[in-house]
């Protein structure tokens, strides 16, 4: 069954960027050999950690969009253990997600559309005068 995740992986801060783009067509490659697709792949930049990871205290942030099955993902997580020059590593579901934000959109766009209900006039809160 295929399923969407959101793969965000941080490299060292020297890492040329001939090698960078090596390691993401490795990956998307590898996606694509497992019967699964990338929907995207969002260069981040570098940026600053928010705590030192292997002594170093900046990343270059990478987040890869890619639709497949569970244990594609698992090789991929495989080969981002083994590659050194990578520092950290999250895999995310996102399908559960995107259906319950659609289902949200949906409910909010049928409320748009229905009429508003009428107010009642005549009024229950009625002063008492003495």
């Amino acid at each position: 069954m295929n399923r969407t995740y959101e793969l965000m992986f941080i490299v060292r801060p020297d890492m040329p960027e001939e090698e960078l783009d090596k390691l993401i067509s490795t990956l998307e490659s590898q996606v694509s050999t497992s019967g699964g697709t990338v929907k995207n792949v969002e260069r981040m930049g570098k940026r600053r950690l928010a705590y030192a990871v292997r002594r170093f205290a900046d990343g270059i942030y990478v987040l890869l969009t890619a639709e497949g099955s569970g244990g594609l993902i698992h090789e991929l997580e495989r080969r981002l253990r083994v590659t050194e020059p990578v520092i950290k590593f999250l895999t995310v579901r996102i399908d559960e997600e995107q259906k319950r934000l659609d289902k949200i959109k949906k409910i909010r766009e049928a409320r748009k559309k229905a009429p508003p209900a009428p107010a009642e006039a005549g009024g229950e809160t009625a002063a008492v005068t003495a």
